[in-house]
């Protein structure tokens, strides 16, 4: 162990913040541009010192952030050991985000080095998806991104027609229907009883929401295509057999997932997608539960939402499961919501990994 060289790093745009030591040295502090040449200076220096002191084993570490796996790949190319930890997984005192600094947090994050090294302390690392795989979820959440941009056009509508006291009519059905567009359209017209700056304001939400049904069509056609890999074939196939779930929701899936094996039982699936409670049980209190964890992808919790309602409102099964849990606690109806959407993810999960493994089609996956 004393040849071990530890690495804790403290990511940002422009600069690594380093604390790096052996066994129970102190450490020492590196600051590196976080550009393709300093990051090659860096792994220079680490062979260098791995040579000197007889071919040591090298770990780093860094949060997981908006920064990507892109550290992640660098350092495994050159041989070192790299994890990508949890943010929500690391504890924080209340001082500590007081005082919180590059090299305070670079320093917290050795010391979860260390502990993993020295005495063996499980790491809250996440899920390193393949590169293929990252590629694949950049076109399923730019299409979520549109779907997420196209309902905050249409609140901004109804706050503008409520700001100019303006009621839809009769006769243009409920929602977002071809009568309401219509007459929404008739609204930016000079015969419009709204005044110039409402019409303006009107107009231009409407050409975005146009443009925005435009990306909607576009990014259904990538998805579709992605659906048709081999890798997702057969399992997008095998959800999208399940009523309520459409192919969008298969994809969010197998993409945020990955390889479906990883998960041993329901368990395990429920706690990663955040749909457990969270407790708060110590001394003589016992079973005291609170709300969910909202931990892993939320992405797949809010399909899972969308789905879990469709499935309420059209299977009768599902309506009755879901009026049985509801009963038991009239005044939180959101906890049956939850427990139908952990039912939910354990079904998926289930018949995604059996089509992943009956036809093979997972990817190579570091964990």
């Amino acid at each position: 162990m004393d040849k071990c060289i530890m690495l804790g790093i403290d990511v940002h745009d422009a600069k690594l913040v380093i604390k790096m030591a052996s066994a129970t040295d102190q450490p020492e502090t590196l600051r590196v541009e976080n550009t393709p040449s300093g990051r090659r200076t860096l792994w220079q220096q680490l062979h260098e010192r791995a040579r000197r002191v007889g071919s040591a084993r090298v770990v780093m570490a860094y949060e997981a952030s908006c920064q990507g796996f892109g550290l992640y790949d660098d350092a495994t190319d050159e041989g070192f050991e790299c994890y990508v930890l949890a943010p929500t997984k690391i504890p924080r005192s209340p001082a500590h985000r007081r005082r919180k600094t590059d090299e305070r947090d670079a320093q917290g994050i050795l010391e979860i080095m260390r502990g993993h090294v020295l005495a063996g302390n499980p790491l809250p690392s996440v899920w390193i998806p393949d590169p293929q795989t990252r590629e694949d979820r950049e076109i399923v959440r730019s299409r979520l991104d549109v779907a997420e941009k196209i309902t905050a056009l249409k609140a901004q509508v109804q706050t503008l027609l409520k700001r100019q006291s303006t009621r839809r009519p009769k006769g243009t059905g409920q929602g977002w229907t071809k009568g309401f567009e219509a007459w929404l359209q008739a609204l930016t017209g000079r015969q419009s009883p709204l005044p110039h700056g409402a019409r303006v304001a009107l107009a231009t939400l409407l050409r975005q929401r146009a443009a925005l049904d435009e990306e909607t069509v576009r990014l259904d056609a990538e998805v579709a295509a992605l659906a048709e890999q081999p890798r997702y074939a057969e399992p997008a196939r095998a959800l999208v057999g399940v009523k309520g779930v459409g192919l969008l929701t298969a994809m969010v899936v197998l993409t945020e997932l990955g390889d479906l094996r990883r998960f041993a039982n329901r368990k395990q699936i429920g706690a990663y997608l955040g749909l457990v409670p969270s407790s708060d049980e110590t001394g003589e209190r016992d079973e005291r539960k609170g709300h969910i964890t909202h931990q892993g992808p939320w992405r797949v919790r809010r399909v899972l939402c969308q789905c879990t309602w469709a499935r309420v409102r059209t299977d009768p099964g599902d309506k009755a499961v879901y009026a049985r849990i509801a009963a038991r606690n009239p005044k939180h109806k959101k906890i049956a919501v939850v427990a139908m959407m952990r039912r939910l993810a354990v079904l998926l999960w289930h018949i995604g990994r059996t089509a992943q493994e009956r036809y093979g089609c997972y990817a190579d996956a570091a964990a």
